[in-house]
């Protein structure tokens, strides 16, 4: 197991180098001069147009950009390397210190649609599975189909529409109590719910399918459980390999449902830094993205290790 973490240790760095290699190098091609956006969003009608100049090329050496290209990445390598995101050209504040100003919030949404999405999809998932090509099933399906088709921002709005302004039991923006996290943690997690509970489904069919659970029914096993001790265990394996990616498309997907309800987290700080042309709050956000997405999938391999002994038992012949 020891040498197994090792390896993967060692193949994210790699993969982190060059992740953040393709975002510096993404941000520094984008058309326009990023030191002239920012004196553009202080602009003054009475200022001279030459000193406009002048300061955009003070500015402009200021912020490094008159380096050249791989002196400027390893300095912004080097500072993130030590925890340093950079300063915001907007708000002349450290990046780190605002977004975990904005976190708070953003982890309480994600968590909230978490829990949303696992008491959707799971029974959901179990009922398309144990009434297969039923009545049940076909409902799951079709509810299903469209959670998945239905995007997060359209969906928002029709519950913002229903609960807030034609039935009144909800407001529609903002962050205070419980009440103003329901609308858009169940906007995530009805999205979310929708994937899970086709894997779910799925997977159960096919343990349901194998011959260890004919031989449970044939002992006279209880079909409640035959299902929650040994169908819905196995069938969970399989559904935790994707449930990793889908907790970061969860916070990935807080970026739009933020800007929807005005929900005072990362989202919307990073949306705001898009629309201002802050682009060393737009580098850390992509890069804490893709670390996120590199940590769950490290987080679930080896979970999915220790849980499936197989798979444990064929890595180990593969390494050894």
């Amino acid at each position: 197991m020891i040498r197994y973490l090792t390896i993967r240790m060692l193949l994210t760095v790699p993969a982190l180098l060059g992740i953040t290699l393709l975002i510096f190098s993404l941000i520094r091609f984008i058309p326009g001069d990023p030191a002239r956006a920012i004196l553009l969003t202080m602009f003054d009608p009475s200022t001279n147009l030459a000193d406009l100049e002048k300061d955009a090329e003070a500015l402009h050496k200021q912020l490094g950009l008159d380096q050249p290209f791989p002196v400027q990445y390893g300095t912004w390598l080097w500072k993130i390397m030590r925890g340093d995101l950079g300063i915001s050209f907007r708000s002349k504040t450290p990046i780190l210190e605002e977004l975990l100003q904005c976190l708070p919030a953003t982890l309480e949404l994600a968590g909230a649609a978490l829990v949303i999405m696992l008491f959707i999809a799971i029974p959901s998932g179990i009922a398309g599975a144990v009434y297969h090509r039923r009545i049940a099933d076909h409902a799951t399906r079709i509810i299903a189909l469209i959670g998945v088709s239905v995007p997060g921002f359209f969906l928002g709005l029709v519950l913002m529409y229903i609960m807030s302004v034609k039935l009144g039991l909800l407001p529609t923006m903002g962050r205070g109590g419980a009440e103003h996290l329901i609308l858009p943690a169940l906007t995530l997690g009805i999205g979310l719910s929708s994937v899970t509970a086709r894997l779910l489904r799925t997977s159960l069919l096919q343990v349901f399918s194998q011959k260890y659970m004919m031989l449970a029914e044939a002992k006279g096993l209880h079909r409640r459980t035959i299902l929650f001790k040994h169908a819905l265990p196995n069938a969970l394996l399989p559904v935790l390999t994707s449930v990793g990616l889908l907790i970061g498309g969860l916070i990935g997907g807080t970026v739009i449902i933020e800007t929807v309800f005005s929900w005072p987290g990362v989202g919307r700080y990073v949306v705001d830094a898009i629309t201002g042309r802050d682009y060393p709050v737009i580098q850390a956000f992509a890069l804490l993205m893709a670390v996120v997405y590199i940590l769950l999938n490290l987080i679930v391999d080896i979970t999915y290790r220790w849980m499936d002994p197989r798979v444990r038992l064929e890595q180990e012949g593969q390494h050894g």
